[in-house]
């Protein structure tokens, strides 16, 4: 198939798309490259279309935008949804997302973007949510609609996109038979509305006797998300510090001036909840696609693997923990000293937040059926973390 990747209205390259393997397997034309996914346009050199070195990385990352083969029971997502592979999803609504405005638009064809993208259009959602997050969800009809931004999202967990009052809301539940990820989305979003930190706002819905977190997409039709990943995928990794210090560097080069401030704040909120899952792909930047700027760093979300979740035992008080500081899995009490200015926190801000997430787990437990001890000792750990970083903000010269 002939196709144009598009980035909203301006057309990127043109290239020939086989929906027999999945993959481009020509390129055609470059037509505007700087409006290309950010890691395509930074391994372009000129001539590339003549080269395979173009036409695999644009395979993969497009082969990237589908569901990831490790979500958490992807056989029976795929079964209910009649596919056999994620990747047949893609064909099925332009490859367009709710996170950045690519799009793949068939050669000669009078389609805008103004017609099929999701934050303008609606769309069905009900059975991809069915299939997704039930338990005993039916196998879909062959007419059920799958053009819908479920087929391009990212990460382990069940999750789906949903539209309420016109508002495209993301829904995640936990990770197999664990039930404190949507808490944990929670608890972040209530520490960073106490610091003053940007976030996305999580709050937590119920779905057929379920609990789950529920999130407004943060992206609008006129911009994208670049990930971390992306940003350092040409740049000089140094498997240490440097890393965060030279990506800092990046984005205050690209005039986002509050850069440190900001991804500071972020790894505060991760020594405070304990998350072990700060991955190049949940933070990074948000660019105008339009111009092309570097607006803001995007605000902090996807913090549900926190708190110890790995490693809970109802007979042991793990006390200690790992997360991640770019490349590097370091112990948190040494990622907190990457940051720079801790004695502008008002640490005080948060002394009732282990009763208000005691509160907030015990509200839940007729669903959740989480233990009297194990709330006690999420509570007891969160207030823990709380004090450390008291001290060591004392402590600060």
């Amino acid at each position: 198939m002939k196709c144009i990747l598009m980035n909203k209205n301006t057309e990127v390259l043109v290239a020939e798309y086989d929906e027999a393997v999945k993959a481009f397997i020509r390129i055609i034309e470059v037509k505007n490259i700087h409006y290309a996914p950010y890691i395509i346009e930074g391994i372009y050199e000129e001539g590339d279309e003549n080269s395979n070195h173009l036409r695999t990385n644009l395979s993969e990352w497009f082969k990237g935008r589908g569901i990831p083969s490790w979500r958490d029971k992807l056989d029976l997502l795929l079964h209910r949804l009649n596919i056999d592979t994620p990747s047949e999803l893609l064909d099925k609504a332009f490859g367009l997302s709710l996170s950045d405005q690519y799009w793949i638009k068939p050669y000669g064809s009078n389609i805008t973007y103004d017609d099929v993208n999701f934050f303008d259009n609606d769309f069905d959602y009900a059975e991809f949510l069915e299939a997704s997050l039930s338990l005993n969800s039916k196998v879909v009809t062959k007419e059920a609609s799958l053009k819908t931004p479920n087929n391009t999202t990212d990460g382990m967990l069940k999750k789906a996109w949903i539209i309420e009052d016109g508002v495209r809301y993301l829904l995640k539940g936990g990770y197999k038979n664990e039930v404190l990820q949507p808490f944990n989305e929670v608890l972040a979003s209530m520490i960073c509305d106490r610091l003053g930190f940007s976030h996305v706002p999580y709050t937590l819905a119920t779905y057929k006797n379920m609990v789950v977190s529920k999130c407004p997409c943060f992206i609008t039709k006129d911009t994208e998300l670049i990930t971390a990943y992306q940003i350092k995928n040409n740049m000089k990794r140094f498997d240490s510090v440097e890393d965060y210090e030279a990506y800092i560097q990046k984005l205050e080069d690209e005039g986002i001036n509050d850069a440190r401030t900001k991804i500071e704040n972020m790894y505060i909120l991760d020594y405070l909840i304990m998350n072990e899952d700060r991955h190049l792909n949940n933070f990074g930047i948000i660019r105008d696609v339009n111009t092309l700027k570097w607006v803001d760093v995007a605000p902090i979300f996807d913090n549900g693997q926190s708190l110890n979740i790995e490693d809970y035992n109802e007979d042991e008080v793990v006390t200690s923990g790992h997360g991640r500081l770019f490349y590097e899995l370091k112990p948190f009490d040494e990622i907190i000293k990457a940051v720079k200015d801790l004695k502008r926190i008002n640490i005080r801000a948060l002394d009732d937040i282990p009763e208000e997430f005691d509160k907030l787990l015990h509200e839940y437990q007729h669903i959740t059926k989480m233990s009297d001890k194990r709330i006690y000792r999420l509570c007891v750990l969160l207030d823990r973390q709380i004090n450390n970083l008291k001290s060591i903000i004392e402590q600060a010269v």
